[in-house]
């Protein structure tokens, strides 16, 4: 027998504890499957949150999450450790399953399973994580205001993170393993205008350098003369896109390019009636903790009237 629930919550960031408050607070009863990553990553790549407000010490992502987990639960949301490893939404109710065993019927369902960060996969970068190495300069910049960093990468994301940081930092290389910016014009004009940025062409990195206090530098390699050099940083950004987790529902829910959700202009609704999406998995441009939560409470409301109507 399969269990009969009003709401599913698949993923748990920010958007999908903020979705599980809402609804459970709407008597709704959800259920939130935690995923792969419980807490998303806030409790993964993310160290000390200073930029969310209510927190004028700032506080650890772990703690963050712990906290909004406890809010979720204290309303009635049942919060499980597990995977949802198939889904059907070709009609109400919708079928998923969990963990491979467990067959559920939802009225509706609000995904909120992330994105996360494309890293260059050295051993040396997994080390440093949270240590000078982010993939988040507009979370993480402040923490080397006037010192040295690097971004890696060459289109648009790239090209606005070396800005960003410019502002804040001494000096920015850019690691570009091409001989141009994939970049647009305006973008840049304003990286090749900036004082403050220098960009290495055709550089790859072979090594994030660092010590028990955190990234010190980084060694390149020139992939035309194969030479090596070191520079000098103590922040590492990588900038070289993220990759949403959606592949669970590609049969069903319409993606865009870069297989981000595709969801209906200031809502959460998807192209299924009674599916609706929060979090970075629809979001490509801001990707922080604070609209991620906002975009849950968006999806939790979405529900609710949805639910009213039908």
């Amino acid at each position: 027998m399969s269990e009969k629930i009003k709401c599913l919550i698949i993923g748990s960031g920010p958007a999908g504890y903020t979705a599980a408050i809402y609804t459970a607070r709407a008597n709704l009863n959800p259920v939130l499957y935690e995923g792969l990553q419980p807490g998303g990553q806030l409790l993964t790549t993310t160290t000390e949150i200073d930029n969310f407000p209510g927190y004028p010490e700032g506080v650890s992502g772990p703690i963050m999450m712990d906290q909004l987990k406890a809010q979720a639960q204290r309303f009635g949301t049942d919060v499980r450790f597990g995977c949802i490893t198939k889904v059907d939404f070709s009609k109400r109710p919708f079928k998923v399953v969990a963990d491979n065993v467990h067959e559920i019927e939802a009225e509706t369902v609000i995904i909120a399973t992330g994105a996360t960060a494309n890293y260059l996969g050295l051993e040396s970068e997994e080390k440093f994580k949270g240590l000078g190495v982010s993939a988040c300069a507009t979370c993480d910049g402040f923490f080397y205001r006037n010192k040295d960093v690097a971004v890696v990468g060459g289109g648009d994301t790239a090209a606005e993170e070396a800005i960003y940081l410019a502002g804040l930092c001494n000096k920015v290389y850019m690691i570009v393993r091409r001989d141009v910016l994939r970049a647009s014009k305006a973008m840049q004009e304003k990286v090749m205008n900036n004082p403050k940025i220098e960009i290495l062409w055709n550089h790859n990195t072979v090594e994030v350098l660092g010590d028990s206090s955190g990234v010190t530098g980084a060694r390149l390699r020139n992939n035309k003369t194969n030479e090596e050099k070191n520079i000098d940083i103590h922040g590492f950004f990588l900038a070289i896109g993220h990759t949403p987790a959606t592949s669970l529902f590609k049969d069903y829910i319409e993606l865009d390019e870069q297989s981000y959700i595709k969801t209906k202009p200031g809502t959460s609704k998807t192209n299924v009636p009674g599916v609706f999406a929060c979090g970075d998995v629809q979001d490509p441009n801001y990707r922080q903790a604070i609209t991620a939560a906002g975009s849950g409470c968006k999806a939790a409301i979405d529900v609710e009237r949805f639910l009213s109507e039908n």
